[in-house]
């Protein structure tokens, strides 16, 4: 893991919210900024992905971890 990247603790929340909050973090962030997403929901496998997709963000890496995924995200420049 980075040590410039951010970690975002959106563990315990269902589907939108790990998206809708990842939007709003990530517009605050400078384009070429990088995020770690850390989720439980099982949705967040599928939906993260297709965020990224849609927003024009560059997911790097998913890792599964012990109860959940984690999402390094790169902010794309829109």
């Amino acid at each position: 893991m980075s040590a410039l990247s951010e970690i975002y603790d959106l563990k315990g929340l269902k589907c939108p919210l790990p998206v809708l909050k990842a939007r709003k973090r990530l517009q605050g962030m400078a384009p070429g900024g990088r995020l770690w997403l850390e989720t439980t929901d099982p949705l967040a496998t599928i939906d993260i992905p297709a965020f990224c997709n849609e927003d024009g963000h560059r997911l790097i890496e998913t890792q599964t971890v012990p109860g959940g995924h984690r999402f390094l995200i790169e902010r794309g420049a829109s």
